[in-house]
């Protein structure tokens, strides 16, 4: 039940270190971007958070332009992104067509991302529920759980410092 990227491509611990499955923002800027058509599209930018909700709200695709300059960017919705490990790259579930034809911005004129008729209107470019929906995420409810719904549940984690792991 996740709105999150998908990932193909590789076996689930097939390298050491956090990856795939948590990977430091960091290590994903600069990734290509496939079309899904195949076409290079361009490399992610920025990876946009949103703070209340501590998910990730966009992925900033750069797009066009050389070395930087005249390139159009766009504000991806998370869930339309899939990873390739094996190809190390981002398949974004639009044509090459479609993504030349998105609404974009530049450097210097950022949309106000936090806007909901904005926001809405790019999730809905790209054929995906936003991300803050109203708890359903691909037709499925999202649990909202509080701390006292969780059931305890026995671990058999390591503890560090008299704190279960």
């Amino acid at each position: 039940m996740s709105t999150g990227a998908n990932i193909v491509g590789g076996a689930r611990h097939a390298t050491s270190g956090p990856g795939p499955e948590v990977m430091a923002a960091s290590t994903l800027d600069g990734d290509r971007v496939m079309s899904s058509d195949g076409h290079d599209i361009g490399k992610l930018k920025d990876i946009m958070l949103d703070v209340r909700s501590g998910r990730i709200a966009y992925a900033v695709l750069s797009s066009g332009g050389f070395l930087g300059i005249g390139d159009k960017l766009l504000a991806i919705p998370w869930s339309a992104l899939t990873l390739d490990a094996a190809n190390q790259c981002f398949v974004l579930s639009l044509t090459a067509e479609r993504v030349k034809n998105a609404p974009g911005f530049d450097k210097n004129h950022w949309p106000s991302m936090a806007d909901v008729t904005w926001a809405t209107s790019i999730h809905q470019y790209y054929g995906r529920e936003p991300y803050w929906g109203n708890g359903a995420a691909n037709g499925r409810p999202i649990p909202r759980y509080g701390v006292s719904d969780i059931p305890p549940e026995p671990s058999d984690a390591p503890e560090a410092g008299g704190v279960k792991l």
